[in-house]
């Protein structure tokens, strides 16, 4: 037994190797100052999903883990708003397409940071949350969307009204193929 426990301690020195966890990475997408009451285009309940988005902040602060915030160009409006304001150190990218992966270093970013688990939150859900989600787990990242920290807007399409609820929750449901959908509460429970 002795001569087993010493093959395998010198294979070991040998051979070193690491046991390595998934290393997470907070992805706030476009919580700026023009969805809120008074904005441009203002959304449904954003203060809301905002808090919540602020409670996940606070997690990842405290746990020293990367912090990433994006915000679309677009004035008037476009700063990042005062509720999950960044601090110095923490990544920003500004984008003008849609989806934040589009003419921005973000993938560079995330993968020379070996990041392989993107916890996602935002504004609009059917919209930018929606393709950042879409983009990150087709580059093969585990997506984990926090949909209480998102929200959006209602839409009209020719005289029909959707109502924001119903396009979040439908957004929701199809982005179940590419990322595991939580509330704030359960993925900072460890639900």
């Amino acid at each position: 037994m002795r001569k087993i426990f010493l093959a395998i301690s010198f294979i070991f020195i040998l051979f070193p190797f690491t046991v390595s966890g998934q290393r997470s990475a907070l992805l706030l997408i476009d919580i700026q100052d023009f969805y809120f009451p008074g904005g441009r285009v203002p959304l449904v309940e954003p203060e809301k999903a905002a808090q919540n988005a602020a409670r996940l902040l606070e997690h990842f602060r405290k746990e020293e883990l990367p912090v990433i915030h994006v915000r679309h160009n677009s004035e008037p409006g476009g700063m990042i708003h005062k509720i999950v304001e960044p601090l110095p150190g923490e990544m920003i990218f500004s984008k003008d397409a849609v989806n934040c992966f589009v003419n921005t270093d973000l993938l560079d970013s995330l993968r020379s940071n070996r990041i392989d688990t993107l916890v996602i939150c935002g504004m609009q859900t059917h919209m930018c949350v929606e393709a950042a989600t879409r983009a990150a787990s087709d580059y093969g990242f585990k997506c984990i969307l926090v949909h209480d920290a998102c929200t959006t807007r209602d839409l009209k399409y020719g005289e029909r009204l959707i109502k924001a609820e119903d396009v979040h929750y439908s957004t929701l449901v199809t982005l179940k193929n590419y990322a595991t959908v939580v509330s704030a509460s359960e993925y900072l429970n460890g639900e």
